[in-house]
């Protein structure tokens, strides 16, 4: 699933190719929305919160879009098209006057509605390290709030901190070397947030950087546990541990960690009453 960092360069994306410009074409491929024409209206921007994506028109309209597993926005410069192949993959195109087009393929989420009727999805999203409006402190209070809940579960929790996604928070705890089900109670929040901040900010901000948690960019070498299952550990050779989501269940999620390097509970020492 994309992560916060990864819905912000769309963001990006989206504001580079569109912002004030005027839709001269609109096409929505899903039956909600089939009949939605856009012409005329003015683009005043896109903006993101954790993983959803806002944008903006004249009217007091926006689109709301989230990519969930493998949803993408691709914005095209003048005269480029998309290839014929992924004809059956378009859920919205967006034309604007200057050429640019925006295509939104795969799209699981596709919603317009009142930018005013926004608060109806972001009041239920925590604090998000990518947005203007920061706020460190109530992050780590959503987070305290359940002192016995576990990490790995608390920091996927959207209405805690938006934007963390399985790669980070399983590299997250490993820099920090805390089990991903030691409770929160246990660990300081204050500074496991501030290192979430620092590694999304340094992802969108260092040139090359990406989602490398290593520091080293080479395929294969980009991150110390996440998705290397059986692998040795990159600090202490121990193999690399991996429990898969148990579908419906948010305290369980596919989470990598070396054993060794976070010692604590394993998946199976923290459930919470009458979960399996």
């Amino acid at each position: 699933m994309p992560e916060g960092d990864s819905v912000w360069r769309a963001g990006r994306r989206l504001n580079r190719g569109l912002r004030e410009h005027l839709i001269v074409r609109s096409d929505f491929r899903v039956s909600r929305h089939a009949t939605a024409d856009l012409t005329g209206l003015r683009v005043r921007g896109t903006e993101t919160h954790g993983k959803h994506l806002f944008t903006r028109f004249d009217d007091d309209l926006s689109l709301h879009t989230h990519l969930r597993m493998d949803g993408e926005w691709t914005v095209l410069g003048v005269g480029k098209r998309l290839p014929a192949r992924l004809a059956d993959n378009i859920r919205v195109l967006l034309e604007t006057d200057g050429g640019q087009l925006a295509v939104a393929l795969r799209m699981p989420v596709v919603e317009l509605m009142r930018t005013s009727d926004e608060v109806r999805i972001t009041d239920l999203l925590g604090p998000d390290p990518l947005r203007h409006d920061w706020d460190a402190t109530e992050a780590v209070r959503r987070l305290g709030a359940d002192p016995a809940r576990a990490l790995v579960a608390a920091l996927l929790d959207q209405r805690l901190l938006a934007g963390l996604g399985n790669l980070w928070v399983n590299e997250l705890l490993f820099v920090r070397g805390h089990s991903p089900w030691t409770p929160a109670c246990e660990v300081d929040l204050t500074r496991l947030v501030a290192m979430a901040v620092r590694m999304l900010r340094q992802s969108i901000t260092v040139r090359g950087n990406g989602q490398v948690t290593t520091g080293d960019p080479r395929a294969g070498h980009e991150h110390w546990v996440y998705g290397r299952s059986g692998q040795p550990c990159r600090r202490c050779g121990t193999a690399v541990r991996h429990v898969g989501e148990i579908p419906g269940d948010a305290e369980r999620r596919a989470t990598w960690w070396c054993p060794s390097c976070q010692p604590g509970p394993g998946p199976d020492d923290h459930r919470r009453p009458g979960q399996r």
